[in-house]
């Protein structure tokens, strides 16, 4: 049934509305909906697991012959070890900001029980959900080290740079990385642009110099008083105080729309000198890389989040627009076409020209079956008759 020119115009108007709406949203879904999608989730659990590279040298102090009675200090050799980090989300945490608590632990696998545990440590801090930077609140955050059986209490440190978090939407740039150890920053620079299991990565590397541990927190492991002759340097029974140093090359693969570290590795290096630039007695020297494990599963997480970041960004606001530019065509085609004047409407203002009369059907009832013989005209009597009816039959 064809649609009156009112209700042709109803329509028009709804879909000339409903697509001009669909328009805007779709401009205003990448600027506004983004904006609060592209944000590290506050149920984030992340474990990651790095073991030492095989091949590679992977050296560790045998803390028993410091304290045995006979001969120097034992390094250990080809030593396999496992660093893993357990990261989740804690309070205070909000719409911008978020409270990361990460537990890290390395031990030597090789060694059973407790003794084998070579460090421990728990960090937090609080970031903004979206840059990955610390808050600018002082302290931003804490750090305890495991020293002894009872543990240690946390104590207080501010973050100065990334650390758990690359930014949303991480560029080609340099970033301020935070190294827990020694409890500064440092420059994590762009090195390139590669794949990761087909998987786009941007590779950030971080130097930490040579620092003295002493100085950022004096633990009796950081500096330490033997004779000579257990350091295995000269001097016999002398006597000889040496500090623990450390230095660490530490790279880092990030996915670069949700800031995701996919990948990461660090070539650490301890050690006990008198002077940081002479290393005497190694503590630990390792390549630790994330295993295939920790890969995976990282590139599980990135894609989970670029796929919501990728649906409105880019596929709603695309399906908006079409259906808007569909609903405004569609109603301006109404709209043009309700506005003409119908082709059997007449003018305003004119009379309506009368339908030509039909010629009678040729039927029976009409049809002349007779001679041509002229009609008989028979005179009007004295009643108004408005009409006479005929016999044919009775004709003369």
């Amino acid at each position: 049934m064809a649609l009156s020119a009112g209700t042709r115009r109803t329509v028009a108007c709804v879909l000339v509305g409903l697509g001009a709406a669909l328009l805007v949203a779709a401009l205003m879904i990448p600027t506004y909906t983004v904006s609060k999608v592209a944000k590290t989730p506050l149920d984030l659990e992340i474990t990651t697991i790095a073991e030492n590279q095989k091949g590679e040298e992977s050296l560790v102090l045998d803390s028993k012959s410091l304290t045995s009675g006979e001969g120097a200090a034992v390094v250990n050799k080809d030593v396999p070890l496992v660093s893993q980090r357990f990261v989740t989300v804690e309070e205070p945490s909000d719409a911008d900001d978020m409270t990361l608590q990460a537990g890290q632990t390395l031990r030597r696998t090789d060694v059973q029980g407790d003794t084998g545990l070579l460090t421990a440590a728990i960090d937090r801090v609080t970031i903004s959900r979206t840059t990955g930077m610390p808050v600018d609140t002082e302290p931003n955050g804490s750090i305890a080290v495991t020293v002894n059986k009872d543990g240690s209490v946390m104590e207080p440190v501010q973050h100065t740079g990334i650390g758990y978090r690359f930014p949303i939407g991480t560029e080609k740039k340099t970033y301020p990385y935070f190294d827990i150890n020694v409890r500064k920053s440092f420059d994590a620079n762009f090195i390139e642009e590669t794949e990761i299991n087909n998987m786009k990565v941007y590779r950030f590397q971080m130097t930490a110099p040579v620092t003295s541990t002493w100085d950022v927190v004096q633990s009796p492991t950081n500096r330490l008083t033997l004779p000579a002759a257990k350091w295995g340097v000269e001097g016999g029974d002398t006597p000889v105080t040496m500090t623990r140093y450390y230095t660490n090359v530490r790279d880092l693969w990030v996915e670069p729309e949700t800031g995701t570290v996919i990948k990461g590795g660090e070539s650490i290096h301890l050690f006990y000198a008198r002077s940081g630039d002479k290393p005497e007695v190694t503590a630990l020297k390792s390549h630790l890389v994330f295993d295939e494990a920790t890969v995976e599963s990282q590139i599980a997480i990135a894609k989970e989040n670029t796929d919501k970041l990728s649906l409105f960004g880019r596929v709603v606001p695309i399906v908006f627009g079409v259906l808007g530019v569909l609903a405004l065509l569609a109603g301006l085609f109404l709209g043009l076409r309700g506005g003409g004047t119908p082709a059997h409407a007449s003018p305003r203002g004119s009379r309506p020209t009368p339908a030509p009369t039909a010629a009678p059907a040729d039927t029976a009832a009409t049809r002349w079956d007779g001679d041509d013989t002229p009609t008989t005209q028979f005179p009007r009597g004295d009643y108004d008759a408005p009409t006479e009816q005929i016999d044919i039959d009775k004709r003369p």
